[in-house]
């Protein structure tokens, strides 16, 4: 079960890395269920610690929900060094930490984040241009080589 960002395309990814998410218990069972939406979030480094924000993990359909926050920042596991490195290069650029996939692996809940950068309105454009080129380019040799 893998949860997708899916408005992350117009990003340039410099660097991957992985995380550990810190979950509450009902949380566990909802994102186990699919129950998890992370797209429009990002990660935010507050002091010496790194929190996912404005992500949504729905209510667990048979928990008690009187005061629970479905958009609560929650914190991120990453280890010190790739913290100070994250904030460093976050301090030279105009870089953004974008969360890619929320996803299970050996038990524990993960989530791959990336170093961003932004792109233009004219380079998006650009790009699709040119895919619809190398589209129409490779449907023109497969049709005349028959």
């Amino acid at each position: 079960m893998r949860i997708a960002n899916k408005k992350i395309s117009h990003f340039k990814f410099e660097e991957r890395l992985e995380a550990g998410l810190v979950l509450l218990g009902s949380e566990v069972k909802a994102v186990r269920l699919g129950h998890a939406d992370i797209t429009g979030s990002y990660v935010k480094i507050l002091g010496n610690e790194a929190y996912l924000i404005n992500s949504k993990i729905f209510p667990y359909k048979f928990s008690r929900i009187e005061s629970y926050d479905e958009g609560r920042s929650r914190k991120l596991l990453l280890h010190k060094k790739e913290i100070i490195s994250l904030r460093s290069k976050l301090d030279q650029g105009n870089f953004t930490l974008v969360p890619i996939a929320l996803y299970l692996k050996n038990g524990n809940f993960k989530i791959e984040i990336a170093l961003a950068k932004g792109t233009k309105e004219h380079e998006r454009k650009k790009n699709a241009k040119q895919k619809v080129l190398d589209r129409v380019a490779q449907r023109e040799l497969k049709y005349s080589n028959t």
